[in-house]
């Protein structure tokens, strides 16, 4: 498939299917052929606390970058209930005034087993998205804050959205996302106390400011203004240059190897434990321990 093909809707939905859904046997089964594309993505990381409206400014870039004839990605993650399972699903509602163009494609899915903002095979389901030629991928994490921080592993560029009432918010971030995002977003900035939610977020930056020649990170403003997106769509382009040209691609690629290897054997002794008989599980911790890593 080439970039100037329409996308596969359907074959598209169906291999995301699969690979969401994906056992860990079945992760390893297809470890070695992985789908192929021309050019990886650009992937973009959109993380923040709930309610920071991070779906609909995923919308305004995405609207941005189909102007000029990109292919765009959503993949949205909606936290699972530990009772019921179930996952509300409703970023594709907020994105509804651009969900209907060609070059678009929006999937919502759930968390599942993962806890750290992402959901299960993630890494599977980007490859994907890769392999029908998009452009531009968009990574919603949940949004559950400080656990968040596993998206830098997975893209390229991390945006952290916040609102002007977030100011503990930040303060509670301090030691965990609010020290790895490139761009962070000030979001509905035309309620009260935006700027000192951006003075507060700058104040924890420059506690960290001791490496020359490394990115410093933008912190924006952005409300229903169309020139505030293409301002953060700007400061998008800029990471990704200065990243093109500072990064060590090999040392990155090898963390999403440990990532993903780390991921697949948490849900594997998930697995194992919830096939456990009860009585396994009186037993002392260490002959459980013992038990499970021998069935790894």
């Amino acid at each position: 498939m080439t970039r100037q093909e329409l996308l596969d809707r359907r074959a598209l939905a169906r291999q995301l299917s699969l690979a969401g859904r994906a056992s860990v046997a079945d992760v390893l089964s297809e470890a070695d052929s992985n789908f192929k594309t021309e050019k990886p993505a650009v992937r973009i990381g959109v993380t923040g606390p709930p309610g920071a409206g991070k779906s609909t400014l995923i919308a305004r870039l995405a609207a941005s970058r189909l102007q000029h004839g990109e292919r765009v990605g959503v993949l949205a993650i909606d936290p699972t209930s530990p009772l019921s399972q179930g996952s509300i699903l409703g970023d594709r509602i907020r994105m509804d005034e651009i969900a209907d163009d060609p070059n678009l494609y929006i999937r919502s899915m759930p968390s599942r087993h993962a806890h750290d903002g992402m959901a299960d095979n993630i890494t599977g389901m980007l490859a994907v998205l890769e392999s029908h030629n998009f452009d531009n991928i968009f990574l919603e994490t949940v949004g559950i804050g400080q656990a968040d921080y596993s998206v830098r592993t997975l893209v390229d560029t991390v945006i952290l959205v916040v609102v002007p009432e977030s100011g503990d918010t930040v303060q509670a971030m301090k030691a965990g996302v609010m020290e790895m995002a490139d761009v962070y977003v000030v979001n509905k900035a035309d309620r009260p106390g935006a700027k000192r939610t951006v003075t507060d977020i700058q104040s924890v930056l420059a506690l960290k400011e001791n490496n020359p020649g490394g990115w410093r990170p933008r912190v924006l403003q952005t409300s229903s203004e169309d020139g505030d997106v293409l301002l953060l769509d700007q400061a998008i382009t800029d990471h990704l240059n200065w990243r093109r040209d500072n990064v060590d691609l090999l040392a990155h690629r090898r963390d999403q190897a440990r990532y993903n290897v780390e991921m697949l054997l948490n849900r594997r002794v998930g697995e194992l434990l919830a096939d456990a008989e009860p009585a396994q599980l009186d037993r002392p911790i260490s002959d459980i321990y013992a038990d499970l890593v021998g069935r790894l």
